[in-house]
């Protein structure tokens, strides 16, 4: 078929960027997507135009999308448009695909006999089992469900990345856990017993393609075109396999976008879309800046919050559509509102409305009164590992704990983390003394000859803590746990995020007692674990990473906060290179969140509080206040208004300075003070009385930033240190915070 029929007849419809992409056919190309421009079908085109107008033979055409589904859909959608006589012949695979095929191709022409090749892991539950087994030998308690996938994950990540012993050595410093030697015992136990698993087969095929020329040379003439759908989210090996099949000047079509670039913990390599032009010197560059999904409002906000990105290609998205709505910020006192918000919206659904989020245990208080109201629902993607993480195992075994004081096992598990300074041989001959003499396992500590005064004293606390959780509501429990038993200090000073403690004292909020509150979190598990997907339902809830590549008509954002989104693991990375690499993945998640939205984007903003997300998608404000909490705000050039002082009282601005010093009368804004606030601090404040510092913000070496205060009413608020004590708050014990300025 001649290529002017072949335009008129299948891409009549396409813009002038995308046609110059389908018929892009030889030699390297790099073909920059942004969100909804329509890169699979220019791509599915793209292959019609190379069998029936270049007249490539279907065999030496080789296909690399993302997951199996995806292969699916593109051969779907190619036959669909093409026909099946066509499709015959081509090859849609994974990276995972084609690299167990060069496995069996290197046996099959070595003639080596198939048993010797090693056994591909295919359940994940099988991995988990011996990963299991090495975590039992290597950490000091018995590892969780979570702690053997946050392994997993880790090892995933070292072997895509290429990382070497003494990086891996670095990665497990920085991390807190012994990686490198899980990853040793590991994979000595693979080899030994001749198994390998999904990352082990990429590897192994990296390694045949370089030791063996032949090899290769017989995989570059079979595939002579070789198309990679989703390139940003390939991994360095990936990458490395994929430029070694195509060589440097073969023809290679790259399609992506590392502005959507989201997978960082999957060792997602974007920096293969950044070097393809150094690797590739006769590369031809496409962008395809047209977006054809979202109102111009939408794309227009995306457009400029990404380019405080620096690691990307010079490029800007185009709407195509003239109208469309505001991107809606809706402030709410607290992060627990969002989900009385969600409700009602849930009640009145008519159109597709996704709630997106960064992880998936932002959405457990949403689901739960949802669950309890008996209103609809469809998720995306359900990965409940919240239930099963440390600190959740943590809580509720302090809870069961407090329901069965002779339970030597989970005595043993948690002792160490409500601040009895017991030692362990210490801990265990407790635990013989209960068994034996059958009394509660704290009571044992006045018959231990070893044990000093104070320590017994700290056991009878514990008990005594325990034993009162019994009579109150489950959030006053968990406040219990969290400061007077010191299980926050214990967070603290492992440098575990405590959020998952937030979500829940939200889930606690509807239950009378310890024993409901437990009750409630196995339902929610089993439930979820359970739960099919109800495509009917319009109200869906999903986090970003499952929504990429799809659409609704509105969506909300949750969860926007300083802490959440971004996470805490971010903002206190210990080097700032890091933290900004970290940061501009957080920046291209929220990017891939708001390009979900055709028509209607909403964003929720916390306590008049905005993450710096939503700062840089405002833009700089002239004006700024100081807001309801206190928090620190520019008021400068807001000569004559009037400002929240922290009290939840307005004074103006000029009220304000007569009552600082005169060195003060024009920089409001930066108090310092020398006092060092910590977690566990009990605080005063006029309006919501007295409260715990149950949270700190603070950036490494620094002695100023956000904290939060959980009131003994159960009102949860944020502040800036030292801003708030100098606007009234003050320490319960009555001493002063010293204020400098």
């Amino acid at each position: 078929m001649e290529p002017m029929e072949f335009m008129s007849k299948y891409a009549q419809h396409l813009n002038e960027s995308q046609k110059k992409a389908v018929q892009a056919v030889d030699g390297p190309v790099l073909l920059l997507a942004v969100p909804g421009s329509g890169k699979t079908t220019v791509l599915v085109t793209r292959l019609g135009y190379m069998l029936m107008c270049k007249g490539i033979r279907p065999e030496n055409i080789l296909t690399l999308t993302y997951t199996v589904a995806a292969t699916k859909d593109m051969a779907n959608r190619f036959s669909s448009l093409f026909g099946g006589a066509y499709a015959s012949g081509l090859e849609f695979r994974t990276i995972n695909g084609i690299c167990q095929k060069i496995i069996l191709r290197y046996f099959k022409m070595t003639g080596k006999n198939d048993e010797a090749i090693f056994k591909l892991i295919t359940d994940e539950k099988d991995s988990g089992r011996i990963l299991t087994d090495i975590l039992i030998k290597i950490m000091d308690e018995y590892p969780t469900e979570s702690d053997v996938k946050g392994y997993k994950t880790l090892i995933t990540y070292c072997k895509n990345m290429l990382l070497t012993n003494e990086e891996i050595e670095e990665l497990g410093r920085e991390e807190g856990i012994k990686l490198s030697e899980a990853y040793q015992m590991y994979n000595s136990y693979l080899v030994s017993n001749k198994l390998m698993d999904y990352d082990d087969q990429m590897v192994y095929a990296y390694r045949m393609l370089i030791q063996f020329p032949w090899l290769l040379k017989d995989c570059q003439d079979t595939y002579k075109y070789i198309c990679v759908d989703e390139a940003q989210d390939t991994s360095k090996i990936q990458h490395k396999i994929i430029s070694l099949l195509a060589g440097q000047n073969g023809n290679l079509f790259m399609v992506g976008d590392e502005d959507q670039s989201i997978y960082g913990f999957r060792a997602a390599y974007p920096e293969a879309l950044l070097n393809f032009e150094n690797e590739h010197p006769s590369a031809l560059t496409l962008i395809m800046d047209t977006n054809y999904r979202s109102n111009p409002k939408i794309v227009d906000a995306a457009d400029k919050f990404i380019q405080f990105n620096k690691e990307r290609h010079e490029k800007h998205m185009r709407p195509t559509k003239v109208t469309g709505a505001d991107i809606r910020y809706i402030d709410l006192k607290n992060r627990r509102n969002q989900y009385n918000y969600l409700i009602k919206v849930a009640e009145n659904c008519q159109t597709e409305t996704a709630v997106l989020y960064r992880d998936n245990e932002s959405a457990l208080p949403l689901i739960d009164l949802l669950d309890r109201q008996g209103i609809g629902y469809r998720m995306k993607s359900i990965d409940m590992a919240f239930f099963t993480s440390r600190v959740v195992t943590d809580v509720t075994n302090i809870m069961r704990f407090a329901i069965d004081p002779c339970n030597t096992e989970l005595f043993m598990r948690i002792y160490f983390k409500c601040q009895t300074y017991l030692r362990k041989a210490q801990a265990e001959e407790m635990c013989r003394i209960s068994s034996r003499e059958g009394i509660t396992v704290l009571s044992a500590a006045e018959k231990c000859l070893d044990i000093n005064g104070m320590v017994v004293g700290k056991c009878k606390a514990m008990s005594t803590n325990l034993a009162s959780m019994l009579r109150e509501t489950p959030d006053k429990a968990l406040f219990r746990i969290e400061n007077p038993m010191g299980y926050g200090e214990y967070l603290d000073r492992n440098s575990i995020d405590d959020n998952k403690l937030y979500i829940l004292k939200l889930l606690a909020y509807s239950e009378d007692n310890v024993g409901s509150f437990l009750d409630r979190l196995g339902y929610l598990q089993e439930m979820l674990q359970k739960k099919e997907p109800d495509y009917s339902q319009k109200f869906i809830l999903s986090t970003i990473h499952s929504s990429k590549g799809l659409e609704y008509d509105k969506v909300f954002l949750m969860d926007i906060c300083d802490g959440v989104f971004p996470s805490k693991a971010v903002l206190s990375a210990s080097h700032k290179s890091q933290e900004m690499k970290n940061l501009e993945e957080e920046r291209r998640l929220f990017y891939v969140g708001m390009t979900r939205a055709k028509y209607e984007l909403n964003i929720f903003c916390m306590n008049g509080e905005t993450s710096r997300f939503i700062r840089e998608l405002k833009g700089p404000e002239e004006k700024k206040e100081l807001n309801k909490s206190g928090t620190r705000q520019d008021v400068r050039h807001n000569q004559g208004k009037t400002v929240q002082t922290g009290f939840g009282k307005k004074k103006s601005v000029k009220a304000v300075q007569k009552e600082l010093p005169s060195y003060m009368k024009n920089e409001i804004s930066k108090p310092k003070s020398s006092f060092k606030l910590r977690k566990g601090t009990r605080v005063i404040q006029d309006r919501f009385g007295t409260g715990t510092v149950t949270a700190l913000m603070f950036k490494d070496g620094k002695n100023e930033g956000n904290f939060e205060v959980t009131y003994d009413t159960g009102e949860v608020k944020k502040y800036y240190f030292p801003m708030a004590f100098a606007g009234g708050m003050r320490l319960a014990n009555g001493d002063k915070v010293p204020i400098e300025y």
